[in-house]
């Protein structure tokens, strides 16, 4: 075999093996059963939804609407106002005028050595009065089901975390390119037998839109003051939970919630940006994933093309073609059963070369924010990311 047939093997195999994962892990990643769950009889609310802002006047009410529509009555609402700018202070004031069920966390300036988000969520923790607490941001929409149902499944698996990705919605080509990727990379890539077998810190994920988790457990982790430098709390939390013997877990929900992320490619990019490596947490792993998504996700297609266009001085066989296909084939099929089952872009599918690129590009430009301590988001400098344990 020639050096772009035993390379192009390799492409065949890199996309068809994440194929296979991505088929394994989907049957462990099931939605959340319909449940009921019985109150209290105290009283007290069951479950605290916590959701920092920071200039969320276009999000704010339509969020913490959203999570009190439930039939489970035994819930509140704190929100942390994160120095707003805008008018999301006056919304809050008028939404915790309109139920008592919503309460604003007292705001207190950031000291040093906090990420924003993490210090509204830890100031949150402080006031919350429900045994179950549930993370989420102000652009997340919760179906009526949703923390009822997130409830009785974390009760059921016996775990002190669970977490989902909402499904992801997106209305540029920008944000389509990108964010479907995170399912991609999710059940390609995180072995889930291996996750609820042990409590490893590696072997988990979590999502920072969506973190639902119990108040004791979360305590004896330290809580967000564990992870208070960090723009990561979807790794950061199971990770700090788990380190402590505490069992995590993820579930699909799609039908649950849902979020636009990030408006436009601008934003796309600021906002990966300022935590991508961070969710590698090394430059070895880094490099180790750009080579498998440029040799498994890229150059099959690229191959193709040139191959097409008449070889350009490139070793052209039936061999090398057929691999070339086949790897192109492989990532098209796992792409297109994912924008089916989640609900994606299928033009993100058919051009997933490109996504990849930009994600590649993503991981590193975050390694140099890293580096150089220019990580931004909301205004504010976060400094070098963490080093990861």
């Amino acid at each position: 075999m020639s050096v772009v047939e035993i390379i192009l093997a390799g492409s065949c195999a890199i996309s068809l093996m994440a194929l296979v994962v991505m088929l394994f892990n989907l049957r462990a990643f099931t939605p959340a059963p319909a449940a009921k769950v019985n109150p209290p009889e105290s009283g007290e609310p069951l479950v605290s939804v916590c959701i920092p802002a920071r200039n969320e006047e276009a999000n704010l009410e339509a969020c913490v609407r959203s999570a009190l529509a439930g039939s489970l009555k035994a819930v509140e609402v704190l929100v942390y106002d994160d120095g707003s700018t805008d008018q999301t202070p006056a919304i809050l004031a008028r939404l915790c005028a309109a139920d008592s069920r919503v309460r604003a966390a007292p705001t207190v300036p950031l000291p040093a050595g906090w990420n924003g988000k993490q210090h509204g969520c830890w100031q949150m923790s402080r006031h919350a009065r429900g045994r179950w607490m549930l993370f989420t941001d102000a652009d997340v929409r919760l179906a009526p089901e949703a923390v009822e149902r997130t409830l009785a499944l974390a009760d059921s698996r016996g775990v002190a975390l669970i977490s989902t990705f909402p499904r992801q919605v997106t209305g540029s080509l920008g944000e389509a390119l990108v964010v479907p990727l995170i399912h991609f990379i999710l059940l390609s890539y995180l072995p889930f037998r291996q996750m609820r077998r042990t409590t490893s810190p590696s072997a988990s994920a979590g999502c920072g839109q969506y973190l639902f988790v119990r108040k004791d457990a979360y305590e004896s982790a330290g809580g967000h003051a564990a992870f208070k430098d960090s723009m990561h709390d979807g790794i950061k939390m199971p990770r700090a939970l788990r380190s402590q013997g505490h069992r995590t877990d993820l579930f699909d929900g799609t039908e649950l919630a849902s979020v636009r992320m990030y408006q436009g490619w601008g934003a796309t990019w600021r906002g990966f940006t300022k935590n991508a490596f961070e969710g590698l947490g090394s430059v070895g792993l880094l490099v180790f994933i750009t080579v498998l998504h440029l040799v498994g996700h890229v150059w099959p297609w690229v191959y193709l093309a040139m191959a097409a266009a008449g070889g350009l001085g490139l070793d052209v066989s039936p061999l090398a073609v057929g691999l070339a296909a086949a790897a192109v084939a492989w990532s098209l099929t796992q792409r297109l059963y994912l924008a089916l089952r989640f609900h994606q872009s299928f033009l993100s599918a058919l051009l997933h070369p490109v996504g990849m690129v930009l994600m590649t590009a993503i991981q590193w430009w975050s390694l140099y924010l890293s580096m150089t301590g220019k990580r931004t988001w909301r205004g504010r400098t976060a400094g070098p990311a963490p080093a990861t344990s």
